[in-house]
């Protein structure tokens, strides 16, 4: 079994100059529309109630976040390492259009210049699954990103449907993951995931 064993709060950055200087480690990069529950994802996938926190205003976390996460193979006691990195949520509308335009450029200049991005997992609302901003995220992400970089949709609050709904939404969107982290539903599956990239990552060093 794939386990998150320690995470840990690095820094936070306004832009990408202010980001850690990591040659070496993975960033695995979670973006998300604002009250997606991106944060609430972060703390069930490392089991740690804390680590980012659960803004009851959403909107307004402006930062970039880097978190230090060990993955470990239960079997084999193998560990990976990688940075989380918690984007600030995009297009939430009583953001002031000045502050709003400074925090889209920093994310587009971090997405695509930061070369040590090996995972974007881009969360959507599974209540909302075809938003235009969503679909706007998606397009940049294949548009930006290289072929040594891996993109990862998941749906966030898949409770929150009933198991039709739920049916649908898979055979729309077959390589996507269903999550919810209230019941801690497919956490085992995105740590598998992360885990054998990460792993891939290494055997083509």
């Amino acid at each position: 079994m794939i386990e998150i064993v320690d995470s840990k709060f690095v820094i936070s950055a306004p832009d990408i100059k202010g980001a850690p200087e990591s040659d070496v480690q993975d960033e695995i990069v979670f973006m998300a529309r604002s009250n997606v529950g991106k944060s609430s994802l972060l703390n069930a996938l490392t089991n740690h109630k804390g680590l980012a926190k659960v803004s009851s205003s959403p909107g307004k976390t402006r930062l970039i976040n880097y978190f230090d996460v060990t993955f470990m193979d239960r079997d084999t006691d193998e560990k990976r390492f990688a940075k989380f990195v918690d984007l600030p949520g995009f297009g939430y509308a009583k953001v002031s259009k000045s502050i709003k335009s400074d925090w889209e450029k920093n994310l587009t200049d971090y997405i695509a210049k930061r070369l040590n991005i090996k995972v974007f997992i881009h969360l959507i609302d599974c209540r909302h699954p075809h938003l235009d901003i969503d679909k706007s995220v998606s397009e940049f992400l294949v548009e930006n990103s290289n072929e040594s970089q891996y993109i990862l949709q998941i749906f966030t609050k898949i409770d929150k449907l009933n198991q039709k709904e739920q049916n649908k939404l898979r055979r729309e969107f077959p390589n996507a993951i269903m999550v919810s982290s209230a019941k801690k539903r497919g956490m085992q599956k995105v740590n598998n995931i992360l885990y054998k990239i990460l792993g891939d990552l290494t055997d083509n060093d």
